[in-house]
């Protein structure tokens, strides 16, 4: 280790400005070199990385994420848990015995009765697999024999906040690195011209708020956090240069501001300064690879036809779902995808109508577009929310209406490509939709399935922080569910 530390020190040092360019690559291959000597038993069966897992712990299935993240916690009553009990009981309280004295929030706990509340949507059987899926989602009930839906996650977060960042972070409590900071850390990127995480978030929707920090690096160094690109003729911000300043000015100014990054990285060994380097020369290539990638007037009047009307409106989820298929295209390695507005604490009928003509057309779309390009198998494509929905109503049933409060104790998600069992339908609730009855999936246990499709065991997979080794999975028991992936 002192032999190392020499080493930066001599480059920060030396007078010939190679220190703060240096010191990145060094580091990272000193410790993608460690680490490999580590895992020595298991390394022949990975593959190189761009990141400090070089190579990975085992072959991926998945080269790439898509995240499609349904902020506001979609009801699975209404999309993939079937409970045709509900509608035989419409209207009479919940059995004691079922709740068995769980927590309710605030919004529910003091109503007078807990009425069970039916879907108002017919369910029928798909593909050869034979999944219940709601008549909300045609286009994607298609692609059930590509899925593993599983109906048996759960959380302990309640509310809105923790559950989200949970779900993107890991942990509850904020602060901590995001799944595509995570991924690029470990594994880096393999397009020098675009981030390694790209953001996009369906404009227009008002719900639960959405922060930065659900994508941001956290305790990593700030370079893993991920890229939003929005809407309108400016994708990230602050990337085009400021009227009367042209490229080649722009060049001679990053040229003169690195000179003087590295003559303070060598009075002060700050290893922030090369991060801040490669973020300006990444931002200069960006002013060319962004426009290009997110313009799709090259697309096909078919692949448009096929997202559906709302593709041609920039920052729609249609738009969203082209664009993810666009930069997984370009090697962009983590794309996550925000759609607010699931949140129906009333109005669950028109509410879950919105929703899911928003998002069910381009989902199918999406699986379809990168399952013709040979794609699909090393993309891993993802669906879901923070939570889900109460079986009972929260507010008055009516014969048409009714609300549905959170529920941390179950709900769906799928996840389909990238090693993904195709046609697996994993986990079970009760008749009433209340409690999990077979093969409980906690948050963890999904993070550590996903970093297993990459090649990452989530066991191994760590960073320091505050002298402890930090992982994703947390220090509490986390399982890869491997009877979801082919690998087995």
């Amino acid at each position: 280790m002192e032999s190392l530390e020499a080493r930066r020190d001599w480059l920060l040092r030396a007078g010939f400005g190679l220190g703060s360019v240096a010191l990145g690559e060094l580091i990272a291959r000193d410790r993608s070199t460690a680490l490999a000597n580590s895992y020595s038993d298991d390394s022949p069966q990975g593959i190189p990385s761009n990141g400090v897992l070089n190579p990975t712990h085992h072959k991926p299935s998945a080269k790439r994420v898509i995240y499609l993240f349904m902020a506001g916690g979609p009801s699975q009553l209404e999309t993939f848990d079937y409970k045709p009990l509900l509608n035989e009981k419409q209207g009479e309280p919940l059995p004691d015995s079922v709740r068995a004295g769980q927590r309710l929030t605030g919004m529910s706990g003091n109503q007078a009765t807990l009425p069970l509340a039916g879907s108002a949507f017919k369910f029928s059987q798909h593909g050869q697999c034979g999944a219940w899926v709601s008549e909300l989602l045609p286009n994607t009930a298609k692609y059930v024999d590509q899925m593993a839906i599983v109906r048996s996650m759960y959380t302990e977060a309640i509310n809105h906040d923790p559950a989200i960042t949970f779900l993107q972070t890991g942990n509850q409590i904020s602060g901590r690195p995001s799944i595509g900071a995570w991924m690029h850390y470990g594994l880096g990127s393999d397009n020098e011209n675009l981030p390694c995480f790209v953001v996009l978030i369906t404009k227009g929707k008002v719900d639960q708020p959405l922060y930065s920090r659900l994508w941001g690096a956290g305790f990593l160094p700030a370079r893993y956090q991920g890229v939003q690109f929005r809407s309108g003729k400016e994708p990230v911000l602050y990337l085009t240069n400021p009227p009367g300043l042209d490229a080649s000015s722009r060049r001679k100014m990053l040229d003169r501001l690195e000179q003087l990054h590295r003559v303070q990285a060598e009075r002060t060994a700050d290893p922030e300064l090369t991060a801040r380097i490669a973020q300006y020369e990444m931002a200069y290539r960006m002013q060319s690879s962004v426009p290009e990638v997110t313009d799709l007037s090259g697309e096909s009047e078919s692949t448009l036809e096929r997202y559906g009307a709302q593709v041609r409106t920039p920052g729609t989820f249609a738009a969203n779902c082209l664009l993810a298929r666009r930069l997984a295209e370009q090697g962009v390695k983590f794309i996550q995808l925000y759609h607010q507005g699931w949140d129906h604490h009333g109005g669950v009928p028109g509410g879950m109508r919105t929703q899911c003509s928003e998002t069910d057309q381009p989902t199918g779309a999406l699986l379809q577009d990168l399952q013709d390009r040979g794609m699909l198998d090393d993309t891993l494509v993802i669906w879901g929310g923070e939570f889900g929905r109460t079986n009972y109503s929260q507010g008055k049933l009516t014969a048409d209406n009714y609300g549905r409060d959170h529920h941390p104790r179950c709900f769906s998600m799928w996840m389909a490509g990238g090693g993904i069992k195709g046609g697996t339908l994993y986990g079970e609730t009760c008749p009433f939709g209340y409690n999990i009855v077979d093969k409980p999936v906690h948050v963890r246990d999904f993070h550590a399935t996903l970093l297993h499709t990459l090649g990452i065991d989530h066991e191994r997979f760590t960073a320091k922080f505050q002298g402890l080794d930090a992982k994703l999975t947390g220090v509490d028991p986390a399982k890869v569910i491997h009877e979801i992936l082919h690998q087995g």
